[in-house]
C-alpha cells in the first residue's frame, strides 16, 4: 500500500510525442502570421523612408527651383550625395569631394557608410563593390531615368526609342536638372523615385554611389522576370532565383533597370507630389510607362 501511495506518475513516450507534435503544428500555424506581420512593419518602414526622401527633394527643389541631376558624371557623385543635407546627413555632405570619385580617399568615410533613410529593411544590406579591401555600400532607392533606357547615347542626346517605345521625358537625367515645370504630366501621375535591389558579390545594382546604378527606367514592370541590361557581365550577376535577372548591354539592347524590391506583390514608388504607393507588380505596363514619363500626355488607368 505504500509503494502504492507513493508512486509517481509521469507521462508516456506517445503522450510526449503527441505534445511535441502538437506544438509543432502551432509553431508551422502562427509562424508565417509572424513573418506577415514582420514584412507588415519592414514595408512600413520602407514607406517612411520614402517620404523623407521625398520631403527631402521637395525641400531641395525649394532652394534651387529644381530637383538635382541624376548623376555627375559616372562617377563623381548622384541625386543621393545632393540631398545629404536634406536627410539630416550635413556632415556626409560636407565630406564629400564632388571633384573627385566617390572610391577616391577624401569620400571613402561617405561612402562606405550606410545611411538608414536610403535602406529598405525587407532587402539584406549588402556591399557590392570591394575594391583594395574597401567595402562600398549599396542602398535601395532609385531615381526615375524615363520610360526606356537610363542614359543618353551621347552627350546632348536623348535616349534612344527601344522596341517602338518613345522617350517621353523624366524628372531626372545624368547631365541637366529639371524642375516640376519640366513635368507637364502633374505631378500626382510622375514617378520621382522607386525601390531597386541591392546586388552581391560584385553586382553593381543599388550600387547608388555610381551614377549607372542610381537610377531605374520603366520600361520593364516592377519586380520584372526580364533581365536588366546592365554595361558588362563584370558588374552584372544574374541571379534570377533572387530577383535579380540580368544581362549586357548592346546597341540594340541598351542599360536599363527595372525597379525591384523583396515585397511580395510590388514595390513602393515616391510621385512627385510627395505621396508614397504601393504599386503592384501586375500593373498595366503602359500604365507603369506612363508614370515613368514626365511629358507623355498619356491617360493613366488605376494603379
Amino acid at each position: 500500500m505504500s509503494y502504492i501511495r507513493n508512486k509517481k506518475h509521469g507521462f508516456t513516450l506517445v503522450e510526449l510525442l503527441v505534445v511535441i507534435a502538437i506544438i509543432g503544428v502551432l509553431i508551422a500555424l502562427l509562424l508565417p502570421a509572424v513573418q506577415q506581420a514582420r514584412e507588415a512593419a519592414r514595408r512600413m518602414q520602407c514607406s517612411n523612408n520614402m517620404k523623407q526622401v521625398g520631403l527631402a527633394l521637395h525641400t531641395y527643389h525649394d532652394t534651387f527651383q529644381k530637383f538635382p541631376r541624376g548623376t555627375y558624371a559616372c562617377c563623381y557623385g548622384t541625386w543621393q550625395v545632393a540631398i545629404l543635407p536634406q536627410i539630416e546627413q550635413g556632415n556626409l555632405w560636407e565630406n564629400y569631394n564632388m571633384a573627385e570619385r566617390y572610391s577616391h580617399a577624401s569620400n571613402q568615410d561617405v561612402t562606405t557608410l550606410r545611411i538608414d533613410t536610403l535602406t529598405c529593411p525587407s532587402d539584406t544590406p549588402n556591399a557590392p563593390y570591394v575594391s583594395g579591401g574597401i567595402e562600398y555600400t549599396a542602398h535601395n532607392y532609385a531615381a526615375n531615368y524615363g520610360n526606356v533606357g537610363h542614359y543618353r547615347s551621347a552627350p546632348g542626346q536623348m535616349p534612344p526609342d527601344l522596341n517602338g517605345i518613345e522617350f517621353m521625358g523624366a524628372p531626372f537625367s545624368f547631365e541637366k536638372a529639371f524642375g516640376f515645370r519640366d513635368i507637364t504630366d502633374g505631378t500626382t501621375n510622375t514617378l520621382l523615385v522607386s525601390e531597386v535591389l541591392q546586388g552581391v558579390d560584385g553586382d553593381l545594382r543599388g550600387f547608388t554611389w555610381w551614377g549607372a546604378a542610381s537610377g531605374f527606367s520603366g520600361y520593364l514592370p516592377p519586380n520584372a522576370r526580364d533581365p536588366d541590361v546592365m554595361e558588362s557581365s563584370s558588374v552584372c550577376k544574374n541571379t534570377p532565383e533572387r530577383g535579380l535577372p540580368c544581362t549586357s548591354a548592346t546597341t540594340s539592347n541598351p542599360y536599363r533597370h527595372a525597379s525591384r524590391s523583396r515585397h511580395p506583390g510590388g514595390v513602393q514608388s515616391l510621385l512627385c507630389d510627395g505621396s508614397v504607393r504601393f504599386v503592384p507588380e501586375t500593373v498595366d505596363l503602359a500604365t507603369w510607362r506612363g508614370l515613368s514619363t514626365a511629358q507623355g500626355g498619356e491617360v493613366l488607368k488605376e494603379f
